[in-house]
């Protein structure tokens, strides 16, 4: 008899272990076949809405293929009540974890949602809200998790709320810069002076903004060096956003020798002038070329222009074409350029003959 139930017990354990090793080879089935399956059915359609979906479950599904044979296993090992309240809500916690990991993952993503829906209903949402949503949504995701996990434990979190409530004065003390970045964070998104990717000045740093979280801002420098700035400093300092300038400022002196007569500098500045108005990079706006003054060594003549475009590398080309054009006109109407230079007059001193004729 005892034989007999010892037979059944290592067959149950048997049928328990071999519904988990199926389990196992079904999650590997799905990993390898119809996961890819599927997701390449997803990326056929028109939005990668469904791509990014699956790929965000991708993980979760394997491993509830784990907690599903795990739970059907159990039913068959002797001596274990799979009834058992603590395993029961240990199962429900297991598929709660597994829906907010999936979610979790997905909300990374949000961010294309989030421009696939503003591209097309036309939504105007700022690039810099984007991500600062999507940081939000996840955060959301993980305290309705513990919430919703902690009550599956019978454990009250409505005193935990209150608990927070009495200790929420040493809380604020403690988190105030904390706090004061969040705040700073929600001004800059709301008042919108820069977005990612445009390139901002602040008396503390340059560059382009890469990223804004919910304590700080992400700024690139030019020297390719990763500056983070507190929100409450940066909601506080004056920003200039170059990426915001509809043209580009050029300014300069342009200084020619006292020996140009007044008609060769007057045609200079004509023909400077018709080149600018004529080139297709420079604003036709606000154009002056005039004959500004006469300086120590120079007649200068005083330029002042915007070029149409604001990307420091096409400015710098249009620039430099400006400046060989007026090179041009220069060399074609025999004018110089002038550098400082000092002339000295000497007097002669005369011989001693003449001092004596005098004398």
């Amino acid at each position: 008899m005892e034989l007999l139930r010892s037979q059944e017990t290592w067959i149950q354990l048997g049928i328990a272990l071999g519904i988990f090793l199926i389990f196992l080879i079904l999650r590997k089935i799905f990993a390898k076949y119809i996961f890819n399956l599927f997701l390449k059915l997803s990326r056929k359609s028109s939005t990668e809405f469904f791509t990014h979906l699956f790929l965000a479950f991708e993980r979760p599904v394997r491993m509830l293929f784990v907690i599903i044979g795990l739970y059907i296993s159990v039913r068959y090992v002797p001596f274990w009540n799979h009834h058992n309240d603590i395993f029961l809500q240990i199962l429900r916690s297991a598929l709660i974890f597994l829906a907010a990991w999936g979610l979790y993952n997905f909300s990374s993503a949000s961010s294309l949602f989030f421009h696939t829906v503003n591209d097309k209903y036309n939504l105007k949402i700022d690039s810099l809200l984007i991500p600062f949503l999507s940081k939000t949504i996840r955060f959301l995701i993980v305290a309705m998790t513990f919430s919703v996990i902690a009550g599956e434990f019978n454990y009250d979190v409505n005193g935990f709320i209150t608990g927070l409530g009495l200790g929420g004065l040493a809380f604020a003390l403690a988190a105030k810069e904390t706090i004061e970045n969040f705040f700073g964070g929600v001004v800059i998104i709301t008042e919108k002076p820069f977005s990612i990717g445009e390139w901002i000045k602040t008396p503390s740093v340059e560059g382009v903004v890469e990223d804004i979280t919910f304590r700080s801002t992400k700024i690139r420098t030019f020297a390719q060096a990763l500056v983070t700035v507190p929100n409450a400093r940066l909601a506080n300092e004056n920003i200039t956003n170059w990426s915001k300038m509809g043209k580009r400022q050029i300014t300069f002196h342009l200084g020619v020798t006292y020996d140009t007569s007044s008609d060769r500098l007057e045609t200079c500045i004509n023909r400077i002038e018709r080149m600018l108005r004529d080139h297709e990079e420079i604003h036709p706006e606000t154009i002056f070329v005039s004959f500004d003054e006469f300086n120590q060594s120079s007649l200068d003549i005083f330029l002042y222009f915007f070029t149409n475009t604001t990307t420091w590398g096409d400015f710098l080309n249009v620039k430099q074409d400006v400046n060989f054009k007026i090179m041009r006109i220069l060399e074609e109407e025999n004018v110089s350029f002038a550098f400082p230079t000092q002339t000295l007059h000497v007097e002669n001193m005369p011989s001693n003959k003449e001092e004596k004729m005098y004398s």
